[in-house]
C-alpha cells in the first residue's frame, strides 16, 4: 500500500487502514443489505479473511486504504475509503463506505470525500479524481455534487438493481479546477464563510 499521512478534517481523522480496524462489526458492515444495496459487495459475504485479504491486496501497490474515524467517541470507526490510482496518468478513482448507520446523515461521508479529494489533488500529485454511482444511489450522487464533480460519463444499463437495469453516473475533479475553487483547502475560514 502506498504510504498515507493521516488526513484531518473538522471532525474526523482518516487513518490508514490497520489491524485495529479489522473487527466483526466492520464485517457486519459490509454483511448488511441496507449498508451495501448500492454496491457490488452487496454480491458476496464478507468474513474476517476475506477482509483481511482486501487489505492486504495494497500492499506493495500504489493504492489507498483508510479507516474514517470520527473523532467524536459516540461514532468511532465508522467507514473506510480507498482511492486506486493511476500513477501514468496521474488519476485516482475513489469509493467510500459508511458503514456505521448512527454515523449517517451528519455530512460525515462528504467531509471525508473532501478530506481524500484535497489530499490528492493538493498533496499526492494526482490531476485527476474519479468516481461512480449507480444514478439509483441519491446519497452518493449528492455527496458528489458537493464536491463539484463534474458529469464523467454514463454507462447505460451497467448494472441490475432491484431487478431493474440501472445507470452508471461518472464525475471527476481537475486539480487547477480543484485549487482555484478551495485555495486554502476545502475546510478553511473563508470555506466557512
Amino acid at each position: 500500500m502506498a504510504t498515507s499521512p493521516v488526513i484531518p478534517t473538522p471532525r474526523l481523522r482518516l487513518e490508514p487502514f490497520a489491524q485495529r480496524h479489522l473487527t466483526a462489526r466492520y464485517v457486519a458492515w459490509l454483511n448488511h443489505p441496507e449498508t451495501t444495496r448500492f454496491s457490488e459487495q452487496r454480491h458476496r459475504t464478507h468474513t474476517l479473511e476475506s477482509c483481511r485479504a482486501y487489505w492486504q491486496s495494497f500492499e506493495n501497490s500504489p493504492h489507498y486504504f483508510w479507516a474514517l474515524v470520527a473523532m467524536d467517541d459516540a461514532f468511532g470507526h465508522i467507514g473506510n475509503m480507498n482511492a486506486y490510482l493511476d500513477p501514468a496518468n496521474g488519476v485516482a478513482d475513489i469509493g467510500i463506505l459508511v458503514g456505521e448507520a448512527s454515523a449517517r446523515g451528519h455530512g460525515l461521508a462528504t467531509e471525508a470525500w473532501l478530506g481524500v479529494c484535497d489530499w490528492l489533488l493538493r498533496g499526492a500529485g494526482v490531476r485527476k479524481v474519479t468516481a461512480g454511482t449507480l444514478v439509483t444511489n441519491a446519497p452518493m450522487l449528492a455527496i458528489m455534487r458537493r464536491a463539484g464533480m463534474a458529469e464523467d460519463g454514463v454507462r447505460r444499463r451497467q448494472y441490475v438493481y432491484s431487478g431493474e437495469e440501472v445507470d452508471m453516473e461518472h464525475g471527476a475533479l481537475f486539480r487547477e479546477e480543484w485549487l482555484k475553487r478551495f485555495p486554502a483547502g476545502p475546510f478553511s475560514q473563508a470555506e466557512r464563510a
